[in-house]
């Protein structure tokens, strides 16, 4: 990667001052791609201990010597010290470039031009230097226009992730950031979904670590990192690394400028306290969410886990479970800041269940998706209990301005391989949507007994839902609003107990008689035979229904 503020050989060969010179380049004449970091006008022998290397060397020759063995020294020097070319002006020294200095050049790899013409140096030299400072300048002005928009985004509410976002689809290839210790945070790719063809940034992330799994390995060459300070002193003082890998092209200047940009940005933005933790509970829910929604091939699904640290047991099933928080937690609990505590609090939580668990967040949703390992699907229900309470205290811990608010809504999915994970996941967060408006009477719900909740609820924008629950218990719902007692629950009550008369009475702790009245009650409004099965049934599905009529 050629260093900021430059220009190439053959750029400023082409600019007027050179050009005037006619420029013929005698040997290196596919190294004219080299950077012009100065340039320097000199005629001593001894010139090559006074440069640094990629300067662009003016001079009449006066330096190089008489001889053919200092000529070939002169030159040898010059390359040694790596300069980007050597311009030799033909004149009272030599008229001709002696063949010891172009055989040298030749055999060193070194750039050789010569002048037919005369020309000003000192124009030449001012010349390439405003060309360079334009482009130092252009590379800054292009990086701070970076750094401007990925403000804006953190201003408009996004997080880390937007930024990472932003940021590789600027330099069109794949961003990742780590701890210093190497354990991948969040990857982003240059589109939300990666076009035909392109690799998955975890998948480039899993190809990078594998062959050195043991221990960190360096990326590869032309890639730009680049330290995300943590404000302690000694080891403490870099708290995270931006890494960008020239995957789908070249990285340029401006990519290490603007990633350094970027990086003095995520450092304000990972101050706020456990934003490691909400990161990483992001970008594994970015990656179930990928894997529900079908943009992950289930073959390559386990390799990315592992990425990620979920390292389930050789053939064990899945289970696949979702969190969805009832309510919009942020105006209790603090915004940004209060899903990084949650993220800590229910990882903290989970270490406890005894299987494997690779734990996401999806802020726009308000959901916790996870899959955990299962050894065999005989242990469902019971890691699913133990899951459900785990998440449901870890949601306490971490937020207790909630004490009182309905609890969050945990489904369990069935137990599946990694071919059906991603449908299974997606059928679990579609149940816990459904089931948000079901009574909080349960630690958590089987996805199989939330079908009928799942069918109403994707129908729930249909007017002629909404026009079915009038029908079935409009005027039941119409007594309820100005009489007392409300006999909905009444009708709830009796059937979830299947018409069982005796049952009904002890959970509403009503004796047998008053019962018996607000049946016939209600079986008076709603013109119905409560013993009817087919009225029974339709009476259940209204009942269901209106929780998710608006």
């Amino acid at each position: 990667m050629e260093p900021e503020g430059t220009i190439t050989v053959a750029r400023a060969l082409g600019l007027p001052a050179l050009h005037r010179g006619l420029p013929e380049v005698v040997s290196g004449q596919e190294l004219l791609d080299r950077p012009v970091r100065w340039v320097h006008a000199g005629e001593a022998p001894n010139i090559a201990a006074l440069l640094k290397g990629g300067e662009l060397l003016l001079t009449t020759g006066l330096g190089v010597g008489p001889r053919p063995a200092e000529q070939r020294a002169f030159v040898r020097r010059l390359a040694d010290r790596g300069i980007a070319a050597l311009v030799v002006e033909l004149g009272p020294r030599f008229r001709t470039l002696p063949g010891p200095v172009v055989d040298t050049a030749r055999s060193c790899g070194l750039p050789l031009v010569q002048l037919h013409r005369e020309v000003p140096f000192v124009t030449v030299t001012e010349e390439i230097h405003t060309e360079i400072v334009n482009e130092h300048y252009a590379l800054l002005r292009q990086a701070d226009v970076v750094h401007r928009q990925a403000t804006e985004v953190l201003l408009r509410g996004g997080g880390v992730p937007e930024i990472l976002r932003h940021f590789a689809a600027f330099a069109a290839n794949p961003v990742f950031l780590e701890t210093p210790d190497g354990r991948l945070l969040y990857a982003a790719g240059p589109d939300g979904t990666p076009p035909a063809g392109a690799a998955d940034p975890l998948q480039v992330w899993e190809g990078l670590r594998a062959p050195r799994a043991a221990e960190r390995p360096e990326p590869p060459a032309g890639s730009v990192i680049a330290d995300i300070p943590g404000g302690g002193p000694g080891p403490g003082a870099v708290r995270a690394r931006l890494t960008v890998l020239p995957v789908a092209g070249p990285l340029g200047p401006v990519h290490r400028i603007a990633a350094e940009r970027t990086a003095d940005l995520l450092a304000v933005v990972l101050l706020r306290a456990r934003q490691e933790e909400e990161l990483a509970a992001r970008g594994r829910g970015d990656f179930l969410t990928d894997l529900a929604e079908g943009r992950i091939e289930a073959s390559d699904a386990p390799a990315q886990a592992r990425v990620l640290g979920f390292r389930p047991g050789p053939g064990g099933p899945l289970l696949p479970v979702v969190m969805r928080l009832v309510e919009d937690p942020r105006p209790l609990a603090g915004g940004g800041e209060s899903w990084a505590a949650l993220a800590q609090a229910v990882q903290e939580e989970l270490a406890g269940v005894g299987v494997p668990v690779l734990l996401g967040v999806r802020l726009p949703e308000g959901r916790v998706p996870l899959l955990a390992g299962l050894r065999d699907a005989t242990e469902r229900s019971a890691v699913a209990e133990r899951i459900a309470a785990a998440l449901r205290t870890g949601v306490e811990r971490a937020w207790p301005d909630r004490a009182g608010a309905r609890p969050p809504v945990v489904v369990a999915g069935l137990a599946v391989g990694w071919d059906a994970a991603g449908a299974e996941l997606r059928h679990a967060a579609e149940a816990a949507n459904a089931a948000c408006g079901a009574p909080p009477d349960r630690g958590w719900y089987d996805v199989r007994s939330l079908d009928v909740d799942l069918l109403l609820w994707r129908l729930r924008e249909h007017g002629d839902l909404a026009a079915f629950v009038d029908r079935v218990i409009g005027p039941l719902l119409a007594h309820d609003r100005t009489a007392r007692p409300p006999l909905v629950p009444t009708l709830e009550t009796y059937l979830r107990h299947a018409g069982r008369k005796a049952e009904t009475a002890r959970t509403l702790h009503l004796n047998r008689q008053t019962l018996y009245d607000r049946l016939a009650r209600i079986a008076s409004l709603l013109g119905s035979d409560l013993e009817d099965p087919q009225t029974v049934l339709a009476l259940g599905v209204a009942l269901q229904a209106r929780r998710h009529v608006r």
